[in-house]
Order: structure tokens, then C-alpha cells, then sequence
């Protein structure tokens, strides 16, 4: 029993220091005695020599203790404004009717297998008069405006590429002479020879000769092409 006594008032004492001790931290700047701020008769706190106004305490100076700052009037909110009226939305502009394509009369005619040159010549066959006739002549009256008849000649593989070039001319400028004497306007007509380019037939050397020019006669053609605007 007289243990616990003991530790009784050892926590008495500790906690009176520690209290004093809190004190004296919160107290600096004033007189004290056994950790008690020291007061005269009118219960006014002693100032040490050293004390200052920034040290007032609120036990002692409450009127010198800085004052918490009042918070910040809050503004009020912005009074609302009403939504604009939207002006009305122009009528709309009707789209500009778009302009009718003219109409073409383009054609590209080629020479078929029954219509093409023979070996080494320039003469039209019948069927490639034929031809002229069908798909030319008779369907340049469809164009309003001609812009361009050009004729092309081509020939086989066989020969020069020297050779070729001349006889290719030759053969178009036999379509271009039967076609003026249809009747077209040979300032219309531009002839081209294209030699043994562009051969659309291929057939091996392995064939005897009179075979090899019968299978490359495709390659001996002519084509027609037209270029203008239809009536």
C-alpha cells in the first residue's frame, strides 16, 4: 500500500513538472514561480524586462493576441444571364444545277484476224473495207465536232525494226486514203506508224515459216480512234 502511495505521487510530481515545463514554453516573456505566472494584487501579469507585445499570451494580454482573420466575404455569384435568342438560320441557297456532260462519240476500231494485213503488204482486204465502212464511216455522221481521227499501223515481228517502222506507215496511211475516198476530211486524219512495238500475238520460232506468219498475223492490224462530241 505504501508502494502504490509512493508511485502516486511521483505521477503527481511528473506530471506538475511536465506541466510547468509547458509553462514556461508558452509563457516566455512573463515572470513565473514554480511554473505559475507571477500576478500582482490586480491579478495583472509581471512582464520580464525582456518581453515584447509579439509574446503576449491570451491568459495575460488577450487584447495585444493577434486576432484569427476574418474569412474572405464571398462574393455572390454573377447574376444569370438569359440564353441570347439564335437568329434564325438563313434560308437555304438552292444548288446550282450541274451542268450536262456532252455527250462523246469516241471509238476505237482494231482490225480483227479476217481484216488484218497480209505478210509484208499494205493492201486493205475486202473485210477491212467492210470494217471501215461499218464502224467508221458510217457512225462519223453521229459526231457534232470531230476532234481527232488518228490511224495507227502495226506490223508482225519478222523483219528490221527499220523495215517495220516504213511498211507500219504504209498500211496507216492505206486506211487514211480509203477513208477519204469514203468521204471523211483528211485534215481530220493523223496517221502513225508503230513498227513491230505493242505485238498482241506470240508465237515460237519453233514453227516452220509459213506457219510463224500465219500465227503473228494478228500483229498486222490497223486501229481507228475517234474523238469528238456526239450531236
Amino acid at each position: 500500500m505504501k508502494t502504490l502511495k509512493i508511485l502516486g505521487t511521483s505521477i503527481l510530481a511528473l506530471s506538475a513538472m511536465l506541466s510547468a515545463s509547458a509553462m514556461a514554453q508558452t509563457a516566455e516573456g512573463y515572470w513565473q514561480s514554480s511554473g505559475m505566472i507571477v500576478k500582482n494584487a490586480s491579478g495583472l501579469c509581471w512582464h520580464a524586462g525582456y518581453w515584447t507585445p509579439a509574446m503576449a499570451i491570451m491568459e495575460c494580454d488577450p487584447d495585444l493576441v493577434p486576432k484569427p482573420a476574418a474569412p474572405a466575404p464571398v462574393a455572390p455569384p454573377p447574376a444569370r444571364r438569359a440564353a441570347p435568342v439564335p437568329a434564325p438560320a438563313p434560308a437555304p441557297v438552292p444548288a446550282p444545277a450541274a451542268a450536262a456532260k456532252p455527250k462523246r462519240c469516241d471509238a476505237t476500231i482494231t482490225f480483227g484476224t479476217d481484216e488484218t494485213f497480209e505478210f509484208d503488204k499494205a493492201v486493205l482486204r475486202k473485210a477491212a473495207m467492210d470494217k471501215l465502212d461499218r464502224d467508221v464511216v458510217a457512225k462519223l455522221p453521229q459526231c457534232a465536232n470531230i476532234e481527232l481521227i488518228l490511224v495507227s499501223g502495226y506490223t508482225d515481228r519478222l523483219g528490221s525494226q527499220q523495215y517495220n517502222q516504213k511498211l507500219s506507215e504504209r498500211r496507216a496511211n492505206a486506211v487514211k486514203a480509203y477513208l477519204v475516198k469514203k468521204g471523211v476530211n483528211a485534215s481530220q486524219i493523223d496517221t502513225m506508224g508503230m513498227g513491230k512495238t505493242l505485238q498482241i500475238k506470240s508465237c515460237p520460232d519453233g514453227k516452220d515459216r509459213k506457219a510463224l506468219i500465219a500465227c503473228l498475223a494478228p500483229n498486222r492490224r490497223a486501229v481507228v480512234e475517234i474523238k469528238g462530241l456526239a450531236r
